[in-house]
């Protein structure tokens, strides 16, 4: 399947990111706004335009100030995420480890890249929802458990080598409020959420630091700037996510001066896949989140993606604002899990039955899959 181009109307339609887009091309794109203020400064028939049209000519400065500003910043993100440093990935010999790879947003994200030809080996407790390409091998995990975790590694690297690239995708949601939440609720969440992100990495990041190559990817979510009632434990492992991959960044950086291992994250929106059926708000496609995650990988170069990227505008800022309107917007987002109906996949390890049945999660919401609507 075709990574469609940003410059087609996307899945979802006409949105906010399509008029960001628009405006990020025209009038704050300096390549266009540059010659316009030239022709009227150099030109005499420019001056006698800027002269008879002044407040128009102030406002064209203006669409150059901010988008020679944002070019700027952008060039410095860039510069700056990846350590002033460039790095070349080879993807007939790079090795991705997928979690949650089977089905959802993962499943197309490791089709995506088996498309090209890399290697991509599948961690996850269900097994293949499609039928595998030759570059696809499948390896059952219970990312809730560490001894499973380190034991499908070893598998790895026994069958296929040293990975050089992890996409920690797997996720789980279990849509309770605080006090109907079990323990084994809660624990299953930042298990998967948040706790493999640390025993994956833990596992193959050693190997990228011996060769100072390597890409390690977090799926975390909008969710980690926005709590709301009766997804907590949700919201509060993917911020622990966040925190995870921005410490992860500094340590590679100032610790293990690793300044070619990349690192991406995604922070998107509530997504259209089983995880999050029912949700009030889930908007965005699997697979524009998927494509976005593998473009990013195959650039490889460290990235903060927010899909939608409007939600830049919001999100990451709801934290500075006044207290009465984050508390306010907080408490207005109860009617969001109301009709939620999560598609349930049950954990061996988090199983009372230990794996041979389902009777005891009755009502679980459990996905070990792609990261669908987060």
């Amino acid at each position: 399947m075709p990574i469609r181009s940003e410059w087609k109307l996307a899945r979802e339609g006409v949105t906010g990111d399509t008029l960001g887009r628009a405006l990020k091309y025209t009038a704050f794109n300096p390549a266009l706004t540059l010659p316009l203020v030239l022709l009227a400064r150099y030109t005499a028939k420019g001056n006698l335009l800027a002269a008879e049209h002044a407040t128009a000519f102030k406002h064209l400065k203006t669409l150059l100030a901010l988008g020679a500003l944002s070019a700027v910043s952008g060039w410095l993100d860039d510069r700056v995420l990846n350590n002033w440093s460039a790095d070349a990935y080879d993807w007939s010999k790079e090795i991705v480890v997928v979690t949650g790879g089977s089905d959802g947003i993962g499943k197309i994200v490791v089709q995506l890249l088996a498309e090209r030809g890399v290697k991509v080996a599948v961690l996850d407790v269900q097994e293949l929802a499609f039928e595998a390409p030759p570059t696809v091998t499948y390896f059952h995990c219970d990312l809730a458990s560490h001894a499973s975790i380190a034991a499908a590694a070893t598998a790895i690297r026994s069958s296929l080598g040293a990975p050089t690239v992890l996409i920690n995708n797997a996720g789980c949601a279990r849509g309770k409020t605080i006090l109907a939440a079990s323990e084994s609720d809660i624990r299953l969440t930042f298990n998967v959420n948040t706790l493999s992100h640390y025993f994956l990495t833990q596992q193959f990041l050693p190997a990228m630091l011996a060769a100072n190559h390597g890409m390690i990817v977090t799926v975390a979510s909008l969710a980690a700037y926005v709590s709301a009632p009766s997804m907590v434990d949700y919201a509060a492992s993917k911020a622990a996510a966040l925190a995870f991959h921005e410490g992860l960044s500094a340590e590679l950086a100032s610790i293990y001066k690793a300044n070619r291992i990349r690192t991406v994250i995604m922070c998107q929106g509530y997504t259209r896949t089983a995880l999050f059926e029912g949700f009030d708000s889930a908007v965005l496609h699997a697979e524009t989140v998927a494509e976005e995650i593998v473009k990013a990988v195959l650039r490889g170069k460290s990235a903060h993606l927010v899909a939608p990227e409007t939600g830049w505008v919001m999100a990451p800022k709801i934290r500075g604002w006044p207290l009465w309107m984050q508390y306010g917007m907080r408490k207005r987002l109860d009617n969001l899990m109301r009709g939620w109906r999560g598609r349930q996949v049950v954990q061996p390890s988090e199983s009372e039955t230990g794996g041979k049945g389902k009777e005891s999660v009755e009502g679980s919401t459990v996905l070990v899959e792609g990261e669908g609507g987060q």
